[in-house]
């Protein structure tokens, strides 16, 4: 049997309404679109590279910031640093076999302006994942080996977007080691 206080019209109405009200009080929204701070972009990664094509969907889609085909036309220009894989043991069975591997992405860049002057620091971002092994289901493991590095080169575009809608212009370029 239900509460006759819950199927009172004007009193779900208000509640309704408060749990709204506190959820925006909160601060509380949704994770829009990410907005760069550059007019225009040129991404140094090849065409047919899996986190270059990620990257360039994820700008087009919904961005005022045009991608250049050529670096002399770009504002700022995305260069990779580092792009390193790793799967290392994390755990092993009474036998000494691999029972769980540590999947690694270690992935480093900055922005450059069209003179190749530094306009961010180097960032990095470093994304790990757990995954078991059987060797009795060598197949499925290694399929869920691949899905994961797929989730972790989504999950890259997606801080690197990030972390792009951060970086202000500098009206002079950032100071790096050698100088």
């Amino acid at each position: 049997m239900r509460p006759a206080l819950l199927h009172s019209s004007p009193l779900r109405s208000s509640l309704i309404l408060c749990l709204a009200l506190t959820l925006g009080a909160c601060g509380f929204n949704l994770r829009g679109a990410v907005q760069l701070p550059y007019q225009s972009l040129y991404i140094s990664l090849p065409a047919n590279s899996v986190l270059g094509a990620d990257l360039r969907r994820q700008i087009n889609a919904n961005q005022p910031t045009l991608l250049v085909d050529s670096p002399q036309k770009a504002e700022a220009i995305f260069q990779q640093i580092d792009d390193n894989r790793e799967r290392i043991i994390a755990a092993v069975n009474a036998e000494g076999r691999a029972r769980e591997y540590q999947l690694r992405l270690r992935y480093s860049f900055r922005l450059v302006d069209s003179k190749g002057g530094p306009l961010t620091p180097i960032n990095e971002i470093i994304l790990a994942r757990e995954v078991t092994y059987d060797d009795n289901q060598v197949l499925a493991k290694d399929q869920e080996e691949i899905f994961l590095w797929q989730t972790m080169e989504k999950d890259l575009a997606t801080q690197i977007m990030r972390r792009l809608a951060t970086m202000q212009p500098h009206a002079t370029p950032v100071a790096t080691e050698d100088d």
